[in-house]
């Protein structure tokens, strides 16, 4: 139990697996995100959570600093399940950052955005709807969170997008010098996907149809695979699915479409 709270940390203690900019594509588009830049902007305090940091506390430093170049005041609480984590990271605090014990009660925490790389993974996807719906109750009023998972060096990233009403959009991201093509992230899928990537659930049918994409630009590959994935992206919004735009100065592979497009259409039998 947190005895500066006195709640109990509801979950399990993740891997503890981390790695200097492991997670920098999300921090980037979580800067440039429309959406979470107005949460940012228009919340009375601008309280981060940056929850299951794991064995070293450098992700919720590195998020700590790209978050306050959009709103200088942002605060960032790391939480930890694991009290000797927590212990390590109070050593790295810096004016802005601290860390405490807590899982997803959020240490009665009210924030108004809550970042959650590679904990649910972790997790049966039966547990999945009930972790989001008591992080979803902790939110400040028009506040989000993410939930993400990437590989060990943050060259391949999915993340689900959520607001208090539930999920609102699924993001992947890569490094397009890393890939094949881009089913190759189906493996970094957040846990309420990753098993629903199966012939006729709409993930699998958005997976599909950017490999077809991807074929088809290859042609573009001569300019490098940055301006392979645009026309990509131009290809799957020309054939109907709600791709967004992508950022005038484009660092990553980003793919973004509404929760509404890859929303499974049946339980999963997996884990």
């Amino acid at each position: 139990m947190d005895q500066r709270t006195g709640l109990k940390p509801v979950g399990l203690p993740t891997r503890g697996t981390t790695g200097y900019n492991r997670l920098r594509r999300s921090d980037r588009w979580l800067v440039h995100s429309p959406r979470v830049r107005a949460a940012l902007l228009g919340a009375a305090d601008p309280l981060v959570v940056d929850l299951g940091y794991g064995a070293l506390p450098v992700t919720t430093l590195e998020l700590a600093a790209r978050l306050q170049t959009v709103r200088a005041d942002v605060r960032v609480v790391g939480l930890e399940i694991h009290p000797e984590r927590v212990a390590t990271a109070q050593r790295s605090a810096v004016e802005g950052v601290e860390f405490a014990l807590g899982g997803f009660e959020l240490a009665g925490l009210r924030p108004v955005l809550v970042r959650a790389f590679n904990v649910l993974r972790q997790y049966p996807v039966t547990e999945v709807d009930t972790a989001w719906a008591q992080l979803r109750a902790r939110l400040t009023p028009g506040g989000l969170i993410v939930d993400g998972t990437c590989d060990e060096l943050g060259r391949l990233c999915c993340w689900v997008l959520l607001d208090a009403d539930g999920p609102v959009s699924l993001t992947l991201a890569c490094d397009p010098f890393a890939i094949e093509q881009p089913s190759d992230l189906a493996e970094r899928l957040p846990k309420v996907l990753i098993h629903h990537n199966v012939a006729g659930q709409p993930i699998h049918t958005l997976l599909q149809a950017a490999d077809r994409a991807w074929a088809s630009a290859a042609g573009h590959g001569v300019f490098g695979p940055r301006v392979r994935w645009r026309a990509m992206l131009e290809q799957l919004r020309a054939e109907g699915f709600p791709v967004d735009p992508p950022r005038r100065r484009l660092r990553d592979g980003v793919l973004t479409v509404p929760w509404a497009t890859v929303s499974p259409t049946r339980p999963s039998d997996g884990p």
